[in-house]
């Protein structure tokens, strides 16, 4: 069975930035797009960056400019390297494949003070 385990959030300031990692086990990794997702209070869980095993990305529109994703296939890890942070950001950040089919990790809390 695959299991996630994501690191790196944190608290900081807006403005600040944060690199966030997830080391994925099983060979499912190397054959899968993956996504890194976040869940905010009071709100579902959405989608906010993938990268397929090609390394081509795709972001949704409020993150831009400001997020990037990336992977090593070596490592079985795929990272999120998020910049000028905003308070909307706050949230619980968790990576999967895309669509989301196995079991979701614990995630990683980034709260960002305004």
């Amino acid at each position: 069975q695959v299991q996630l385990v994501e690191s790196g959030g944190g608290l900081v300031q807006a403005g600040g930035s944060l690199r966030l990692s997830c080391a994925a086990s099983g060979s499912i990794f190397r054959f899968k797009t993956m996504g890194w997702y976040r869940q905010a209070p009071g709100k579902q869980r959405e989608l906010v960056a993938r990268i397929t095993s090609g390394g081509n990305t795709f972001y949704v529109d409020s993150v831009k400019g400001r997020f990037a994703i990336s992977r090593d296939n070596a490592k079985n890890t795929v990272y999120l390297q998020i910049n000028s942070l905003k308070p909307e950001d706050t949230a619980v950040y968790n990576c999967n494949s895309w669509p989301a089919i196995t079991p979701w990790g614990q995630g990683t809390q980034v709260t960002v003070s305004s």
